[in-house]
C-alpha cells in the first residue's frame, strides 16, 4: 500500500485510527471479545511514528511504519527481540540494511517506556518446565503436528470470514453487517457462560495458570478459545490474535496432554502455545522468540524451536498463504476498487 496507494495511508495509519482503535479495543475486552491488545498497538504504533515523520520531516515512510508496528509488538508483552525479529520476518518481507537501525532504536525506545511505566517482567513469569530424552521428541511431534493443524485451520477460517463470508447466503450476511456481528456477539456470550468466562479476553490468566499449574483449567478450553476468537475475529471488531492464540495453544497442548501422559501439563501447554501460535501466523522466528522471552524458560529452547518449525511446515499445508498476507490483501483490494481498477467481484 505505501508504495502503490501512499494516499490510502491517510485511513489506514492516522490520528483517527489511534483514537478509533484504541477506544474499541478498550470497549470489545470490557464486552468480552476473545481479542488481544497487540494487533491494534502494531496499527497505532505505526500511525504514531508516521504522524512523528510528518512532524520531523523524515522522508522513508515505509521504515517508520516498520519501526512503528515492531514497537507495537515490543510495548505489548514486553518482548523486545521478539518485536525486532517480528518487524524482519513478518511486517518486512524486504527488510533493508537502511531500516534496521531506525526498527532496533524505535523498539528499544519502545522498551524503555514499557519499563518506565510497568517495570521489569515476564510477561508469563518465569517458568521452569523441561522435558528429557524420548519424551522431548514425542512431545514436539504432538505439539508441532497438532498446533499445526488447528493453526492452519484457524487461519484459512478467519480468511474465508473476513473475504468471502459475504457471498454467502446471496450476500445477505454482507448486507446486514450490525445482525451478523450481534450474532457473533451473542454466540462468544454463550460460549462464555458455558465455560465460566475463561474464554472472555485475551486468556492470559488461563494461559499463566496452565504454565505455572497455580489452578485448574477444564478440557476442552482450548478449542473454545480458538472458536471464540475465530467469532470475535470475523465479528470485525479490531483486537490483536497474539494473545489469546498465546491462550488457546496452551489449552490445546494441555488437552493434548492425553496422548503423552508422561509429559507434565505445564509442558505440553508451553509447547502447544508455540505450536498453536506458529501454526496460525506461520512466522516461527517470531513465535519460537516471543514465546521464550514471555517465560524466560531457556532450559525448552531446542524443543520450542522445534515445535514452532514443525507447526509452521504443517500449518503451509493446511493454509498456504500466511494469514497477515491474505487479510492485508482485502485492504489492496479495497482500495483498487474505490479507484475503479477492479471491477467488487472481480
Amino acid at each position: 500500500i505505501v508504495r502503490h496507494h501512499p494516499d490510502a495511508l491517510d485511513r489506514l495509519v492516522s490520528i483517527r485510527i489511534i483514537i478509533g482503535k484504541t477506544l474499541l479495543l478498550f470497549f470489545g475486552l470490557l464486552c468480552g471479545a476473545s481479542i488481544g491488545r497487540e494487533g491494534p498497538t502494531v496499527q497505532i504504533g505505526a500511525s504514531v511514528m508516521r504522524l512523528a515523520g510528518k512532524v520531523g520531516r523524515i522522508g522513508n515512510e515505509s521504515a517508520l511504519l516498520l519501526a512503528g508496528g515492531a514497537a507495537g509488538v515490543a510495548a505489548a508483552f514486553n518482548t523486545p527481540l521478539a518485536g525486532i525479529v517480528f518487524a524482519i520476518e513478518e511486517l518486512g518481507k524486504s527488510f533493508e540494511q537502511r531500516t534496521s537501525g531506525t526498527v532496533i532504536f524505535t523498539v528499544m525506545l519502545a522498551g524503555i517506556a514499557s519499563l518506565g511505566l510497568l517495570g521489569d517482567y515476564t510477561y508469563f513469569g518465569r517458568n521452569t518446565t523441561h522435558i528429557m530424552g524420548w519424551q522431548d521428541a514425542v512431545a514436539v511431534l504432538v505439539c508441532g503436528i497438532g498446533g499445526g493443524l488447528v493453526g492452519g485451520g484457524f487461519s484459512r477460517a478467519l480468511v474465508f470470514g473476513t473475504r468471502r463470508l459475504g457471498s454467502v447466503f446471496n450476500g445477505a450476511l454482507a448486507k446486514r453487517p450490525v445482525m451478523f456481528a450481534a450474532l457473533c456477539g451473542l454466540l462468544v456470550a454463550i460460549i462464555g457462560v458455558s465455560t465460566g468466562g475463561t474464554i472472555f479476553g485475551t486468556g492470559y490468566t488461563e494461559a499463566k495458570a496452565l504454565l505455572t499449574g497455580s489452578g485448574h483449567i477444564a478440557h476442552g478450553y482450548g478449542p473454545l478459545k480458538v472458536l471464540g476468537t475465530l467469532l470475535s475475529c470475523v465479528s470485525g471488531i479490531p483486537g490483536g490474535i497474539f494473545a489469546p492464540s498465546l491462550a488457546a495453544g496452551a489449552g490445546l497442548g494441555a488437552d493434548m496432554q492425553i496422548l503423552v501422559p508422561m509429559v507434565p501439563v505445564a509442558t505440553m501447554a508451553l509447547l502447544g502455545m508455540v505450536g498453536y501460535f506458529s501454526g496460525v501466523v506461520q512466522s516461527p522466528l517470531t513465535s519460537f522468540v516471543i514465546v521464550l522471552e514471555m517465560t524466560n524458560d531457556h532450559d525448552m529452547v531446542i524443543p520450542l524451536m522445534a515445535t514452532s518449525l514443525l507447526a509452521y511446515g504443517v500449518s503451509k499445508l493446511i493454509c498456504p498463504r500466511p494469514l497477515y498476507h491474505s487479510l492485508s490483501q482485502g485492504f489492496v483490494r479495497q482500495e483498487r476498487e474505490l479507484r475503479g481498477e477492479t471491477p467488487k467481484n472481480g
